[in-house]
Formats: C-alpha cells, sequence, structure tokens
C-alpha cells in the first residue's frame, strides 16, 4: 500500500497541482490573437512572441511566468534574495567592521537591477479575472505602480553614496529598503506549504525557525551598530566596550576577529530574546537601553506567535492543511480512476480557487441558524437578483424565498458549466465575471452566439421548458455565480404561480432575438396553460378537502378563484358541494362569480344548485344573499325527473329558492302531471303549495286531474279536485 501511494505522488502531473493549467489558459489567449491550433506562438522557453496590433508589422517579446528559464532565474534570485534578507543587516552593524572580501558581494545588486528590466516583459495573471496578461503597457503600468520603486531602490549602492556624500549616516539607513526583497522568501514558504509532497509539519517548523533566528540576526547587527556609532572616546561605555567573560575583555573591541564579535553579539540577542539574562551582558548607555526595552516588547509578539503556530501545528484543523489533505485525497481518487489531464486541472484549479478565495456562503455561515443566514443572503444577493431580467417585475416575497436558495460558486477560465444537449437541473445568475455561450454545430465547430455578463441568466430555458440545453457555456474569466436547483426554483414557483408566469413572460421578452428561442413559443405558451390548468386543479382540491389555509395561500400567490377545471367546476362548485361554509365565504370575498351566467359547469350546474341539491340551506342563503339566481336549464325535465325519484326534500329547496313549479318537459308535462300519474300524492301537494296548475294539458290534452284518475289514487284525486275547485274560486273572484 505504501509502495503504491508513493508511485502516485511521484506523477508528474503531481508538480503542477497548485500552478494551475497553463494550457487551459493559453489556448484562451491563441483564441484571443486569431492563432489557430497549428500555430506556435510558444518555444521551448515560453517566450511569446505576441503581434504588436492588427496594422503593424513585428512582434513584441514577452515572458511567460511559467517558462522553463524564467522559472530558473527566479529560483537564482531567490537564493540572493536570502543572502540580501540576512546581509543588509550585517551590511548595516558591521559596515565599520566587515571583512573586504563581504563587502566585495554588493556587486551582486547588478543581478536585482537586471530582474528589475525583466520584469516589464513578465506576463501575469490578473489577480480579479484570472486571466493571463500579455499587454505589455498593463505590464508596465502593473510593475510601475506596483514594486518598482522599492526594487529599483533597493538596487542603489548605498555604501557608496554614504562615502560619496561625507559618510552621511543617514543614507545608509536606506540600505533597510532591500527587506523588500524578502516576500520572495515568504512566497516560497507558502508554496512549500501547500505542496503535499514536502511534510506540513516540517516546513512550518522551518518557516518559525527562520522567523526567529532571523530577528536574532537583525537584533545582533544592531546590538553591535549602537556600539560603533558612540563616539570613541565613549566605546568603553557600551555593552561591548565594557564586556569581560573571563580573562577576556572587549575594550580594544574593533581589532577582536569578525567571526568572534558576531558571535558575541549574537548570543547578547538570544540572551535578551529568551529574557534569560545571565548578567554577563547587559545594557551600558540609555541608547542601549531604549532598544533592550523595545526589542523585549517585540519578543512578546514574536514568541506569542511562534508558540501560537506550534500549537496550531500540535492541535491541526488549520485551514492550509486541510486543503493539502483535500487536494492529496483528490489526486489520489484521479490517480486511481485515471482521469485525463484536462479534467485533472480544472479540478485542481477549481480546488486552489476555492482555497484562495474561501469566502463562500456555505463554507463560512454553515454553522450560523438558518433565519440569520436568510438574512445575509437577502443582504448579499437582493441587489443582484432585482436586476436580473428574468425576474422583473415579481413580487418582492418570491424574491426573497428565491435568494435564500441560492449558491455562491467561483468558477475558473476554461471551465465548462453547462454542455450542449445535456439534460440541466441548476439555473445560474451571473454576478462578477465573463462567460461564452457556445454553439458547437455537428461538424464539431464553436461559435461564439454572445457574452454572458453580469446580471445574465442561462440553464433557465433549459429548467423552465424541461429541454436539453441548447448550448455550451464557459467560462472566459474567473466568475462569482449564483445557483439554484430546479427542484428548489420549482417548489417556489409553484407557490407563487404569478411571478411564474411573469417569468414565462420575462424569458420570451428578453429572448427576442435568438432564433432558438422564438422556436420554443409555442412549448411556452403550452407551459403557461399547463400551469394554469395545474393551479385551478390545486385550487380545487384544497377547496375539496376543506384547507382554508391552503386555499388562502394559493390565492394570496396569484391564483384566480374564478378560474374554472376542465368539467368547468370552480372552487366554489367544490366547496359548495362539499358544504364548507367557511370556504364558501372566503371565495366569494375574494370575487368568486355566483350567478348563472358566470359560473356554470359542464353538467349544467351552479354552485346554488350543488348546495340545493346537497341539501346545505345555510350555504344556498349565502348564495342567495350574494346575488345567486337558481336558473336551470329544461327546469321541466329536471323537476320531472327530480319528482319520479320522488325527492321530495330537494324538490321542496328548489321551489323555495325559485323554480317555477309549472316548468314543462318536452312533452309539455309538468311535474305535476308525473306525480300525478305515479300516485305520489305527497309530491302533488308540494307543487299545488307553491302554485302548481292542475289544469295545465300536456301535449295530448290531458291534465294532472285526468293523470290521477287513471292512477285511482283516492288521496291524490282529493288533493287535486281540492286544489282546482281553489283555482276555479279564484278565477271567479277575479272575473
Amino acid at each position: 500500500m505504501g509502495e503504491e501511494i508513493r508511485e502516485e505522488f511521484e506523477l508528474q502531473e503531481v508538480e503542477d497541482s497548485l500552478h494551475g493549467s497553463v494550457g487551459s489558459r493559453l489556448s484562451l489567449f491563441s483564441k484571443e490573437f486569431g492563432f489557430d491550433k497549428e500555430g506556435s506562438w510558444e518555444n521551448e522557453n515560453n517566450v511569446l512572441k505576441v503581434p504588436k496590433g492588427r496594422w503593424n508589422r513585428g512582434v513584441i517579446i514577452l515572458i511567460h511566468p511559467n517558462g522553463r528559464k524564467y522559472k530558473v532565474w527566479m529560483h537564482v534570485m531567490f537564493l540572493w534574495s536570502i543572502y540580501s534578507t540576512f546581509f543588509t543587516p550585517l551590511e548595516f552593524g558591521f559596515f565599520r567592521g566587515l571583512p573586504e572580501q563581504l563587502l566585495q558581494l554588493e556587486c551582486v545588486q547588478l543581478l536585482f537591477l537586471v530582474d528589475v528590466v525583466l520584469k516589464f516583459f513578465v506576463a501575469y495573471r490578473d489577480a480579479h479575472t484570472y486571466r493571463m496578461v500579455y499587454d505589455r503597457k498593463c505590464i508596465a503600468l502593473r510593475y510601475l505602480k506596483g514594486s518598482f520603486a522599492l526594487d529599483i531602490l533597493g538596487c542603489v549602492p548605498w555604501d557608496a553614496m554614504y562615502k560619496m556624500t561625507g559618510r552621511m549616516e543617514i543614507i545608509r539607513y536606506f540600505l533597510w529598503l532591500r527587506l523588500y526583497r524578502a516576500r520572495k522568501i515568504m512566497k516560497f514558504f507558502q508554496k512549500m506549504e501547500k505542496d503535499i509532497r514536502i511534510n506540513y509539519l516540517f516546513t512550518r517548523i522551518v518557516k518559525l525557525i527562520t522567523v526567529e533566528l532571523y530577528c536574532t540576526h537583525t537584533a545582533a547587527c544592531i546590538f553591535y551598530y549602537l556600539a560603533t556609532t558612540v563616539p570613541p572616546a565613549q566605546e568603553g561605555y557600551t555593552w561591548i566596550g565594557s564586556l569581560t567573560l573571563g580573562d577576556f575583555k572587549y575594550i580594544n573591541f574593533r581589532e577582536i576577529d569578525f567571526m568572534r564579535r558576531y558571535i558575541t553579539s549574537l548570543y547578547f540577542s538570544i540572551v535578551t530574546m529568551a529574557t534569560v539574562g545571565y548578567g554577563d551582558i547587559h545594557a551600558v548607555n540609555t541608547r542601549e537601553m531604549v532598544f533592550i526595552m523595545i526589542f523585549i516588547s517585540f519578543d512578546m509578539v514574536l514568541s506569542a506567535y511562534l508558540i501560537g503556530n506550534m500549537t496550531a501545528i500540535i492541535v491541526k484543523g488549520s485551514q492550509t492543511e486541510r486543503f493539502r489533505d483535500k487536494m492529496t485525497d483528490l489526486i489520489k481518487y484521479m490517480n486511481r480512476n485515471q482521469l485525463g489531464k484536462e479534467i485533472r486541472s480544472q479540478i485542481k484549479d477549481h480546488l486552489k480557487l476555492q482555497y484562495e478565495s474561501s469566502c463562500a456562503k456555505h463554507s463560512m455561515l454553515e454553522d450560523i441558524p438558518i433565519s440569520i443566514r436568510s438574512k445575509v443572503s437577502q443582504t448579499l444577493y437582493m441587489d443582484v437578483v432585482q436586476k436580473v431580467p428574468l425576474f422583473k417585475g415579481c413580487s418582492e416575497e418570491f424574491l426573497n424565498q428565491l435568494v435564500i436558495k441560492l449558491n455562491e460558486e467561483f468558477f475558473v477560465p476554461g471551465e465548462v458549466i453547462l454542455e450542449q444537449g445535456h439534460v440541466v437541473d441548476q439555473i445560474y445568475i451571473v454576478c462578477h465575471g465573463f462567460l461564452e455561450a457556445i454553439l458547437i454545430r455537428k461538424c464539431g465547430l464553436e461559435k461564439q452566439i454572445t457574452e454572458l455578463v453580469p446580471y445574465n441568466v442561462f440553464g433557465d430555458v433549459a429548467v423552465l421548458c424541461n429541454i436539453p440545453q441548447p448550448y455550451t457555456v464557459r467560462v472566459s474569466e474567473v466568475c462569482q455565480l449564483l445557483r439554484i436547483d430546479k427542484q428548489s426554483f420549482n417548489s417556489i414557483i409553484q407557490l407563487y404561480f404569478k411571478d411564474s408566469h411573469q417569468i414565462l413572460s420575462n424569458l420570451l421578452k428578453g429572448k427576442e432575438t435568438d432564433i432558438r428561442i422564438k422556436q420554443l413559443e409555442s412549448d411556452i405558451t403550452y407551459l403557461i396553460a399547463k400551469q394554469e390548468r395545474e393551479l385551478i386543479l390545486t385550487v380545487n382540491n384544497a377547496a375539496y378537502h376543506g384547507d382554508l389555509h391552503h386555499l388562502k395561500g394559493l390565492i394570496n400567490a396569484g391564483a384566480d378563484p374564478s378560474k374554472s377545471d376542465y368539467d368547468g367546476r370552480t372552487a366554489l362548485h367544490v366547496a359548495t358541494c362539499k358544504g364548507y361554509e367557511e370556504i364558501v365565504k372566503f371565495l366569494i370575498q375574494r370575487g368568486t362569480n355566483v350567478n348563472y351566467v358566470n359560473c356554470v359547469d359542464s353538467f349544467g350546474n351552479t354552485p346554488l344548485l350543488e348546495a340545493v341539491k346537497f341539501g346545505h340551506d345555510r350555504i344556498a342563503k349565502i348564495l342567495v344573499a350574494n346575488g345567486a339566481i337558481l336558473t336551470l336549464e329544461q327546469a321541466g325535465n329536471y323537476l320531472c325527473n327530480v319528482v319520479t325519484e320522488s325527492k321530495l326534500e330537494m324538490l321542496r329547496r328548489l321551489l323555495e329558492f325559485g323554480v317555477d313549479p309549472n316548468s314543462k318537459n318536452y312533452d309539455l308535462r309538468t311535474p305535476l302531471h308525473v306525480a300525478a300519474a305515479e300516485g305520489l300524492h305527497l309530491v302533488a301537494s308540494v307543487l299545488i303549495e307553491f302554485g302548481a296548475d292542475v289544469l295545465s294539458k300536456d301535449r295530448w290534452g290531458n291534465t294532472p286531474l285526468d293523470e290521477a284518475e287513471r292512477c285511482g289514487s283516492k288521496p291524490l284525486l282529493e288533493i287535486l279536485e281540492k286544489a282546482r275547485q281553489g283555482h276555479l274560486i279564484v278565477t271567479r273572484k277575479h272575473k
């Protein structure tokens, strides 16, 4: 197992694990300048020959920062930076007693001067866009605004100028500007910490030891400098001039060997930093006392830094260590599955970008309660979402729910986020950066159809219309995207139906110039109609189950309670049928139609008729009070059927709510004809009670009384005869 792991880490691809995919970035550069795949712009030394301009001849020579020879040069400069960083305090402090051979090393400043010149030709990676910049003007301006001044001042031979200006002591203080080169050492340790091939504990310990040695070395040089900058007559009243170690005295310390003087100074510095203080070396004059107080105060901070870092190493859990562990596991996985070089580079670049930015919401706020995270999301993303054309005109409640579900992601150039023809389950909003939408033709050629800029959305067409992704989306510059998955998005738009229609309308408006989207117009229109049908069924279902809370939520979200389903039934039909009085009142309050003309289903039923049929008298009265009229198509046929089925209570309710008892069917027969023919004397009495005419004739000239005589029911004959006599009396009175 150990051999297997070692072999995995010996792969060459591990070496570029933290430097990104140069090829993928430079391929973007070749496309920008119009080079084809067969053209060669990069030789074996990574020296770039960039055209000056479209109309100008010639080329501009640039140096790629990852070029092989330039990397060798940087390694040389790193070694000399170590020398310069440690030699500068030594040169400053021991200038009046430094061996001649060490002073001759001053000529190496010419190397740093050459490095300054080369930096005007070195391309760089933009920290914001993460793209390589090859513009000479931009390179020069960036360097001039950055470290150029300190780099050039560090190359000045200040010791020579010190002698030329009559030994002005202030001139020598400019030597400390050379310490700016220490940044190369810091970058070196940062790379070592992230290099998984080097033990992390070893790297951190070496770094801490280097910091401690450099601080004591610098302090030792300053201690000696303090002793050599007093008047010669007072040199005996310095820490080294008054020093006696055993039988050895340092009265004439300038004549002592350089190494003995340096080791003595370093010893004084270390025992002071460690606050041991054996008493053999101590401050003598005021200047030395002041410096020691400053030095010990600084030492307390440095000690806290060293102890804190050592504790972090032992306890573990630092961000860099987590990054190393994750990268190690990732490389093992890629080696085991033999992933291709391109996908390996993209994975490594993405992981490095996450480490360097490490500001994604999900990683920073994972331990925060969801209520607070919702407020943070609204603060961070609401301004962005409000500017997205797809969500223009949507309600604030919808946008609030949307931003809570958003996830923040970062992508490096060259990454393909969505591929043409693939099924998409994510919608992306461009927050920062740029992407390109590419149409891949059947022949394999790519055509850029548009550039995606901040506030643009992609993946929306595929998700909303349930179709494969129509084009490929590739990152041009490092970008920050806001992502929401299809399931979360659909769950939100199902609650906010009005906003759903608005989004689909915006999708059509925003894509008017896109022929492919215009071809989907019929599909989007069908989708809108489908959503409306589903919404109506959802509303009717809530009314059927008596769920007033859900029904209120649906209507508040934009559902129209007056819309009917495929059978022409509205929520009022359903609620009336089930006898839900509170829901009926709520629907009427929200403006649902109750009259016959606008509220009749495919079976000819109105809400009032439903209430009457199922005996919901209170609901029927509420409907009548709000303008409902019980009007029936072919009322005669309907009443005759009710009489035939002997539904006495229903018949009474129909007559009470205004149905004409003398309505006739296709044979001109009234309900009383049917009741008399069937011998239903109780039904006949109810009909007569509501004004049924006993002398009404059907198409054959028969009256209800004739039908009763054929039936032979004595109670029925008595009821009808009594009604006939009453009718005659009333007629005579009118005459």
